[in-house]
């Protein structure tokens, strides 16, 4: 294979769309640097793996030599991207955004090198935006086309809301293009309107077009519905290296594969190896400890890693309590079932009562049948949910 060849399947790995794939090869064949953007709106203070899918993108771009604009929507964070949205969303204060920007830029250099990327910040240009410049980007789109997009369709036609300021916000995203002067825009596949606007406007403004590369929407823990924290189905970068690794341990055999192919760095032809292997007889559990530790090991260290493994090897296969748990003090006048809220094992009474019923609670290894029994005062006793939830509370 060419260099080119071998530049391009790299940044095919795991993409669902290259829009327009013949001007991207020739962009690779002028042996130029291309300049590859990114934007995040910084809506919460804390990353997660589905947040990385694009982040590691731009490693493997960063890593063939080009420049890496990662792009940091302070500006368009505090109108709130609608993308998705059944209804206006709520801005952000400026305080809000500001405080999430300061975590996203010591979280995104776990992945990225510091050294060859350039951070930037729409509010740069934004704020020196005149409002007649403003009139004049609003009269490069057309409502027509913005109607275009699916979930501004499906409200203007079911007579919801749309907020004038909610165009704004793919405007400014292809205008950040503009700006940028990027060669190439990352999102993911529910950005796809937003990002064929910057190559819109960047026509408008006499550019070359970008070329769009979006990504997959990674699924969250329970292989259905997208990583999301408002869903509790994820795994953030700031995790503890032992729930980090309970949590890539509880993924399906299945769910394994699509995690290797969007979260890790092992070369394709490795993965293909571990596929066959399984189907040789191998215990899946075997080739997935080699994803929790690859993981683990790229957010902390490769001590973290193995310890973790351990730990999971002595509590899951072992049957034995971890060392270290959350500790409580809670009162002898609270039944199991509050107990376990208030410790947050479980997120209400009635899990907690549910978790109960299914005999996936244990008092000092034994299961509880009782989601109103009481414990003395003066005690301290270990309370297991499920497989990796466990709490040492000492009863008042």
């Amino acid at each position: 294979m060419t260099a080119v060849a071998d530049a391009l399947a790299i940044i095919k790995r795991g993409a669902d769309e290259i829009l327009v794939e013949k001007e991207l090869v020739k962009r690779l064949e002028s042996g130029k640097p291309m300049r590859i953007k990114a934007g995040f709106d910084p809506t919460a203070p804390d990353l997660h793996l589905g947040h990385t899918v694009l982040i590691n993108k731009l490693r493997q771009f960063q890593d063939l030599g080009h420049e890496i604009l990662f792009l940091i929507g302070d500006f368009t964070g505090m109108i709130g991207d609608p993308t998705g949205k059944s209804a206006t969303r709520p801005a952000l204060t400026r305080e809000d955004v500001i405080e999430n920007a300061k975590s996203y830029q010591e979280q995104i250099f776990k992945i990225l090198d510091p050294e060859k990327t350039q951070v930037m910040f729409n509010s740069t240009w934004m704020n020196e935006m005149s409002p007649a410049e403003l009139i004049q980007l609003t009269a490069k789109h057309t409502v027509a086309r913005m109607l275009e997009r699916d979930d501004f369709n499906k409200r203007y036609t079911s007579g919801q809301s749309i907020a004038i300021h909610e165009f704004l916000y793919p405007l400014i995203q292809g205008y950040d293009s503009v700006v940028m002067k990027a060669d190439v825009e990352l999102g993911g596949t529910d950005q796809k309107f937003n990002l064929l606007v910057g190559r819109q406007l960047q026509e408008a403004y006499g550019q070359r077009p970008q070329v769009v590369l979006t990504m997959p929407i990674l699924e969250g823990l329970d292989g259905v519905q997208k990583m999301s924290k408002s869903l509790n189905n994820y795994i953030g970068i700031n995790d503890a290296p032992d729930d980090m690794f309970g949590k890539l341990m509880s993924i399906s055999d299945d769910l394994m594969w699509r995690y290797f192919e969007l979260l890790s760095f092992r070369p394709l032809d490795e993965i293909e190896t571990f596929k066959t292997e399984i189907e040789g007889g191998k215990n899946p559990r075997d080739i997935k400890f080699l994803l929790a530790e690859e993981i683990i090991e790229r957010f902390h260290d490769r001590a973290a890693a193995d310890k973790a493994r351990e730990n999971f090897i002595s509590r899951f296969q072992k049957g034995k309590t971890p060392d270290e748990m959350p500790e409580y003090s809670l009162s002898a006048e609270l039944p199991a079932a509050n107990l376990l809220k208030e410790a947050e094992l479980v997120k209400s009474t009635s899990e907690a009562m549910r978790m109960i019923k299914q005999g996936a609670v244990k008092v000092d290894g034994e299961k509880l049948l009782d989601s109103k029994q009481l414990f003395s005062a003066g005690t301290t006793t270990v309370f297991q949910v499920g497989k990796r939830r466990f709490a040492r509370i000492t009863i008042q």
